[in-house]
């Protein structure tokens, strides 16, 4: 990932995420194994992410493309 996508992806989760009550309304649950993670589409990039809501923390799990995120 380039430093100009980096760039586009902190700033999206600031404007998104930061101060938000529900970070969810953004994302998509996923299933199967990885049930507890969210996801948030950015372009082409995907930001894996759990949420804890006892503090209210989102936490970047993975980042990258999504031909190859999930793998």
């Amino acid at each position: 990932m380039d430093k100009y996508q980096a760039t586009l992806i902190v700033r999206w989760l600031y404007q998104h995420i930061d101060g938000v009550d529900d970070p969810r309304k953004f994302g998509k649950g996923l299933t199967a194994n990885c049930s507890e993670q969210w996801r948030y589409r950015i372009g082409k990039y995907r930001v894996l992410v759990e949420i804890e809501d006892d503090q209210m923390v989102v936490i970047a799990i993975q980042v990258g493309h999504r031909r190859n995120v999930y793998d």
